[in-house]
C-alpha cells in the first residue's frame, strides 16, 4: 500500500488543522530552527548507544546487533481515548485469562460448540500437561502485551495478544526517560501519564502472584535464556529496576519439590520465575528432554504448588493466530458483553472457503503464519512482486492451516522525523498489561513505526523504530 492511500492522521485534520491533542507540539515544533530535530536524534542515539539498548537480528549478514531506530516526536493519545482503549484491553485480558482457566479444565466453550475443539487439542501450543492445574489467583497470563492498530478517529483493531513473552517494555521506558532528558520544556507543557513506575508495578503483580501468600517476602527472579537472545538487554533491564536476581536455568535447582537459587552463601528457596524462555525449553524432565536453558524437575514442583512461573506454561494458545479469529467469541462467552475493541477481520486458511477466498485475493491481502512473529514468514499481497506471490501460493497451498489472513489496512500515520523534516508513517501501539491481585494497564505503551515511505511494517527486525507514546491526563 502506498503512501497515496486514504490514511488517518493522528497529527492532523484532512483541512491540515492539528487535532486537539496535538496543538501544543506543533506550535512548539513551528518554533525551531531547521537542524533541531537532527540534532536531538544524534543526542538521544548517543543516549541509547550508551546505555546499551540493542537487539540481536537473526539471520542478518552484517553485525547482529543493532540499535533500534528512535524517532524523537511523540505520538499523543487524548485522555478519552485512552479511557475506551483501557477499557477495551481489561476486558479482552480478562476474557483470554476466563478461556485459559476453561480450556485446562472443564472445556465448557468446546461444549457450547463456541470454538471447535481440535482447534485446541490438536494444537501445538496446548499443553496437555497443564489440565486441571489452577495457578495462583486463577492468573495465567500475567504479563500481555496487546498489538492494536488505528484506522479512523474512534476505530481501533486489535492486531494481536502476546500472552506467552510480550517484549519492548525496556524500549517503553527508556524512550521516556531518553525524551524528559532531551525535551524537558515540552513535557512542562503537556500533563504526560507517567510511565516510569512499571518496573515496580511488574514487582508487585509478582509478588502478588507467589504460591503462598502468608509469606511477606517474596523471593522473585527474572529466568533468562542468556546473553545471545534477542532480547537479553530488556531482562538485564527489568531484573536491575525490579532489584531482583537475572538467573539462567544452571542458576536454579530443584530439591525436594522446591525451586531453589544458588547464591554465594547458601541456597536461597525462589517463589516466583518471570521467565523469558519458551515452554519447551523450561523443564528437560517434562518437556524437550535436549533443553539446556531450563530446569530440570521446575514443571513437578510448579505443579505442586512450589512455586510460580509467570506467564503459564500454555498461554501460548490464548495468543495462537489461528485462535485470534475466535477472540470476540471468547470476549462475549466469558463475559456476556459485546467486544468494546475489535478483531481485524481475518481468514482461516484451514477452512476451505476461506482458503479458496484468500488465493484468488493474494495481490491485495496480508497473509500470517499462524505461529511466527517478528513479521517473519508473512506475505504483504499489495508491495509483494509477481514471483513472491506466485512462491508463498505454493506454500500456502502445501500447509493452508498454518496461514491466516487478513485485509490491509490503511493504519494510521503520526509525524515522524525524516530525511526531509517532519511527514507522516504508519504506526501501531503495544500498551503493556499486568494481571495479578488487579490488572495495570500502563498508560500508552510502545509505539512502533515504519520509517519508510508507505511501508506498514513496523517490526525493528524489519527496519521499524519506535516513538514514545504519551497518554494526555485530563
Amino acid at each position: 500500500m502506498g503512501e497515496e492511500r486514504s490514511f488517518f492522521n493522528e497529527m492532523q485534520d484532512e483541512a491540515g488543522i492539528p487535532r486537539a491533542a496535538y496543538e501544543q507540539l506543533v506550535s512548539w515544533l513551528e518554533n525551531k530552527p531547521s537542524n533541531f530535530l537532527n540534532r536531538k536524534s544524534r543526542e538521544a542515539e548517543t543516549i541509547f548507544r550508551r546505555l546499551g539498548i540493542t537487539f540481536a537480528v537473526y539471520g542478518a549478514h552484517e553485525a547482529t546487533e543493532r540499535l533500534i531506530p528512535f524517532d524523537p516526536i511523540p505520538r499523543i493519545i487524548s485522555a478519552a481515548e485512552w479511557r475506551r482503549l483501557s477499557a477495551g484491553i481489561e476486558q479482552r485480558v480478562r476474557a483470554l485469562n476466563a478461556f485459559l482457566h476453561d480450556i485446562y479444565h472443564r472445556q465448557e466453550i468446546i461444549r457450547a460448540g463456541r470454538i471447535p475443539a481440535d482447534l485446541i487439542l490438536q494444537n501445538e501450543a496446548f499443553l496437555p500437561e497443564m489440565v486441571g492445574f489452577t495457578p495462583a489467583r486463577k492468573v495465567y497470563a500475567h504479563i500481555i502485551g496487546t498489538d492494536l492498530v488505528r484506522v479512523s478517529e474512534n476505530e481501533f483493531y486489535v492486531l494481536e495478544d502476546n500472552t506467552r513473552t510480550p517484549s519492548g517494555v525496556s524500549y517503553m521506558l527508556e524512550n521516556r526517560e531518553t525524551m524528559m532528558r532531551i525535551f524537558p520544556d515540552l513535557f512542562q507543557m503537556h500533563r504526560v501519564a507517567p510511565v516510569e513506575q512499571y518496573p515496580d508495578l511488574l514487582r508487585q503483580t509478582l509478588e502478588s502472584v507467589g504460591p503462598d501468600q502468608s509469606k511477606s517476602d517474596q523471593t522473585v527472579c527474572v529466568l533468562t535464556p542468556g546473553i545471545y537472545n534477542s532480547a537479553y538487554f530488556e531482562h538485564a533491564f527489568l531484573a536491575d529496576s525490579m532489584g531482583v536476581e537475572l538467573v539462567e536455568g544452571r542458576d536454579l535447582f530443584v530439591d525436594q519439590g522446591k525451586v531453589f537459587m544458588r547464591t554465594t552463601r547458601e541456597p536461597k528457596q525462589v517463589d516466583v520465575i518471570y521467565r523469558r524462555i519458551d515452554d519447551a525449553f523450561l523443564d528437560p524432565l517434562t518437556f524437550n528432554p535436549d533443553s539446556m536453558l531450563g530446569v530440570p524437575g521446575l514443571f513437578d514442583a510448579y505443579r505442586a504448588g512450589n512455586v510460580t512461573i509467570c506467564n503459564a506454561p500454555g498461554t501460548g494458545i490464548a495468543d495462537d493466530k489461528a485462535i485470534y479469529a475466535y477472540v470476540p467469541d471468547i470476549i462475549e462467552f466469558y463475559t456476556g458483553q459485546k467486544p468494546i475493541l475489535n478483531n481485524v477481520p481475518t481468514w482461516n486458511c484451514s477452512r476451505p472457503d476461506d482458503l479458496a477466498y484468500v488465493l484468488d485475493n493474494l495481490e491485495d491481502i496480508v497473509v500470517k503464519e499462524v505461529h511466527g512473529s517478528g513479521g517473519y514468514g508473512m506475505l504483504i499481497g499489495p508491495t509483494a512482486s509477481k514471483r513472491q506471490i506466485s512462491d508463498f501460493r505454493k506454500i500456502l497451498t502445501a500447509n493452508p492451516s498454518n496461514y491466516i489472513a487478513q485485509p490491509t489496512l490503511a493504519l494510521s500515520a503520526c509525524p515522524t522525523h525524516v530525511a526531509s523534516g517532519v511527514a507522516p508513517r504508519h504506526v501501531d501501539l503495544r500498551p503493556y498489561v499486568l494481571i495479578g491481585d488487579q490488572v495495570r494497564i500502563t498508560p500508552g505503551g510502545l509505539t512502533r513505526v515504519a520509517l519508510k515511505k508507505g511501508s506498514l511494517v513496523v517490526n525493528s527486525s524489519q527496519g521499524g523504530g519506535t516513538k514514545d507514546t504519551w497518554v494526555l491526563e485530563d
